[in-house]
């Protein structure tokens, strides 16, 4: 890195990712870097997949956002969301408010949508008394390890997904879409081949052909793109599950997952994803002022269970879109 503000190591022996970034002298302040320094901060994150800022001042929200919406591109705002969180700042929402003591597997941001941020930041205010990390894993390594004909199944094939809003079962669609206007709703929709179908409660149901692998747009590599093992009702646990199909069918499940045709998918094909993906993951334990940088396409993360107080913080940045030629809906 140029200068010698900055240190450049391994967090743990005989693993790349990620790479450590430390300051060189007690008290550094984690502002906007230098159009240099990012350039090299941006090659390590391209080439292995993320970063991790450790030992730096970084005081809160507000100087979250001066740093990563000054890292060559403005914040994003949370489009689309799956999963309730809170805006804190421009561009800086809450992590996922799940319950404490739930765990949420290893995934890539909106990889259940066409449109995402490229770059995704993490910010430690408050790590867990116990638990809380946030474990990732590269998703170049997920797709190899993937069998060979389930990973062409998935990638042939492609994925529907299939979203009913509210009812107290899930996030309502004016929380997701950030309007009370069915006609906002379906405007947003329309050119992301969004099916929307408005039930006869007045709620949503949604659905969207998406990818299962991707091309990264940067690097060319091949990588594990999707959330088919969150979505599909084999993620809930077998009670929540079985009380589920006891009050909605299962066209009206909160969320559920196809091949992109809307055939079913193999529970054993989701078991075998979701063994690769613990084998690949990569945990260790938050520090208060920790940033972590990652490239949301080559790394995969999630959250482990935790006691007491944690609060940690998202940003993203860098649109990406695998939206579908005008006209053409696939």
């Amino acid at each position: 890195m140029a200068g010698t503000d900055f240190s450049i190591g391994s967090l743990s022996s005989g693993k790349s990712l990620p790479v450590l970034i430390e300051p060189r002298a007690a008290g550094t302040v984690l502002g906007v870097l230098p159009p240099e320094s990012q350039a090299v901060v941006g090659k390590l994150v391209e080439t292995v997949g993320g970063v991790l800022f450790r030992g730096f001042d970084m005081a809160g929200p507000e100087q979250f956002h001066r740093f990563a919406g000054g890292f060559g591109a403005p914040l994003l705002s949370y489009e689309f969301g799956s999963t309730p969180r809170t805006l804190v700042a421009a561009g800086v929402y809450t992590s996922t408010e799940y319950p404490p003591h739930t765990r949420i597997p290893l995934h890539n941001e909106q990889a259940y949508t066409r449109e995402w941020g490229m770059c995704l930041w993490l910010f430690c205010m408050i790590p867990a008394a116990a638990g809380g990390e946030t474990p990732i894993a590269d998703s170049r390594r997920i797709l190899a390890r993937i069998d060979p004909a389930v990973r062409e199944r998935f990638a042939s094939r492609r994925l529907m997904y299939v979203r009913n809003y509210g009812n107290g079962l899930d996030v309502p669609w004016q929380k997701v879409f950030n309007t009370s206007d069915p006609d906002r709703v379906e405007a947003y929709c329309r050119p992301r081949a969004i099916l929307c179908e408005w039930k006869a409660d007045g709620e949503l149901r949604t659905r969207q052909v998406c990818q299962a692998v991707e091309r990264h747009p940067v690097t060319g590599e091949m990588v594990w793109f999707n959330q088919a093992h969150l979505f599909h009702v084999t993620a809930l646990e077998p009670e929540i599950r079985d009380a589920l199909l006891e009050v909605v069918e299962e066209e009206d499940l909160p969320r559920n997952v196809y091949y992109g045709d809307g055939s079913p998918i193999a529970p054993s094909d989701l078991a075998h994803v979701r063994a690769v993906l613990d084998e690949e993951t990569i945990a260790f334990p938050w520090q208060a002022g920790d940033v972590l940088m990652l490239d949301n396409m080559l790394c995969a993360h999630g959250r482990a269970p935790f006691t007491g107080q944690r609060k940690v913080l998202v940003a993203m940045s860098r649109p990406h879109t695998n939206l579908p030629v005008e006209g053409n809906a696939g």
